[in-house]
């Protein structure tokens, strides 16, 4: 399976363990991800804020050499998702903005392709059967709180690939990985995304209570799909226990790294030694578990 693939800013800087742990994945699953050359920054989450056609260009400009190729687009990041999906859908419906965005790209687009969340590509895509199959080291046990965050699944008209409200895509990959996905109520909650740096008073309770329903609801650790909400839930913890008077130890993993790791990679090349929660106590856990 051949698929264009735009890893936007934060693959190679706050999260470069997303790439590592989906160039693992791709490899064992047959997955041919062709990294679009000449890439450019999508624009979230500013660029809407300023000027809209500047909004829709951005990602277009990805999007249009992505149609040249006659190749749908894997985007792993959340909020890059979010934009490339919704200048998809503008430029469909209306042939004025799809003039508008082709002149400001110097590029003809009309989105004749299609953006596909990395999640989507691989539950979807490659499918449960071929992932269930190339797992080596099953995740006995692993109870997983799994966290798609607010714009994998919003607005739903923007066609996206699961359920608005309790979505299931994430939570089918933990399973054929042998973990168990728990029940719980926050999987589409927000985070607090860039208003936990902004305002932190405003946007840390945002992601203490997603913690705090996670450990209620007997998760082990939290998996989610968007480099932006790892960081919130990883990175801000301890400040989030500090502040908040928690005490909070729950790991948070992409999902690609909980794959990666039932499909036989060491947590080193996947880059787990970068996570701020340390994740290796679990980690060996359900090593023990499976040997048990």
């Amino acid at each position: 399976m051949k698929i264009a693939y735009y890893p936007g800013c934060s693959l190679d800087t706050t999260g470069i363990e997303f790439r590592l742990s989906t160039a693992y994945c791709a490899s064992k699953l047959n997955l041919d991800l062709w990294e679009l050359p000449g890439w450019n920054c999508c624009g979230a989450s500013s660029a809407h804020s300023k000027d809209h056609l500047l909004s829709l260009a951005l990602p277009a400009r990805n999007l249009a050499l992505a149609e040249k190729e006659g190749l749908d687009m894997a985007v792993p990041c959340a909020a890059c998702y979010s934009r490339f999906k919704t200048v998809e859908a503008e430029v469909r419906q209306d042939e004025k903005v799809q003039q508008q965005v082709a002149h400001a790209i110097d590029m003809d687009y009309k989105a004749t392709n299609n953006t596909r969340s990395l999640l989507e590509v691989f539950a979807g895509g490659v499918g449960l059967e071929q992932i269930e199959s190339s797992v080596t080291k099953p995740l006995t046990g692993l109870k997983v709180a799994c966290y798609y965050g607010c714009y994998l699944v919003r607005p739903p008209k923007l066609g996206h690939f699961d359920r608005a409200e309790d979505p299931q895509s994430m939570d089918n990959i933990i399973s054929s990985l042998g973990g168990t996905p728990v029940d719980w109520p926050h999987k589409t909650e927000c985070c607090g995304a860039g208003m936990i740096t902004l305002s932190p008073n405003d946007g840390l309770p945002l992601s203490y209570e997603i913690l705090r329903v996670a450990e209620i609801c007997g998760a082990e650790c939290l998996v989610t799909a968007c480099p932006m909400c790892l960081m919130n839930l990883d990175l801000h913890q301890e400040t989030i226990n500090k502040k908040l008077k928690a005490n909070f130890n729950l790991p948070v993993f992409y999902f690609t790294e909980l794959m990666a790791l039932a499909m036989g990679a060491s947590p080193k090349e996947i880059g787990l030694n970068r996570h701020f929660v340390n994740p290796m106590p679990l980690v060996e856990k359900i090593g023990r578990r499976e040997t048990a």
